[in-house]
């Protein structure tokens, strides 16, 4: 099964879902907006219209859709609109792009459960997805490829370590 998903920098996205028991690929990529075959400097110029979004290829008999939300809850903070600490603007954005009515439901249900432990309004957007654009190479395994980098220790780090403690029965062995 497939999930698109968008909170933040897709790095930190991708970083997170590799870790987890189940998740046979994390893509990066954009979705959400209206230019063709846009390009990583397009989106962060934020006047496509697209978020930085990951694909979540899984295996349903590990995980279901609604485990890979949980997850997407606790690795970034849904109640800030089009920002996620210092990255800010639209290609920022905390969206859900489902594929189906299933996914479109689960996620709405989702919301709601998640809104439970977050003290602001849940600012996610439940969006179809129109058409996923894979990201270029150099943004592939980004954090794999640059653990030392700064971004990667300062915030991507914290957030893998928050998987960790409340996700370690899910994390691949």
């Amino acid at each position: 099964m497939k999930a698109v998903l968008g909170g933040g920098c897709f790095w930190c996205l991708e970083a997170a879902y590799q870790l987890i028991d189940g998740v046979n690929a994390v893509v990066p990529g954009y979705a959400g907006g209206q230019t063709d075959k846009p390009t990583y400097y397009e989106v962060t110029s934020g006047k496509t219209g697209h978020a930085e979004v990951v694909q979540i290829n899984f295996d349903d008999s590990k995980l279901s859709f609604k485990d890979i939300l949980e997850i997407f809850w606790t690795i970034h903070d849904p109640t800030t609109k089009d920002r996620q600490g210092n990255d800010v603007g639209s290609q920022y954005r905390s969206i859900i792009l489902y594929m189906n009515d299933i996914q479109k439901t689960t996620a709405e249900d989702s919301i709601e459960e998640a809104q439970k432990v977050w003290d602001d309004p849940i600012v996610t957007k439940v969006e179809p997805l129109d058409t996923f654009y894979e990201a270029e190479p150099g943004h592939h395994d980004y954090f794999k490829k640059h653990p030392k980098q700064a971004y990667c220790q300062v915030i991507i780090n914290p957030k893998l370590e928050k998987l960790r403690l409340k996700f370690a029965n899910r994390l691949k062995k």
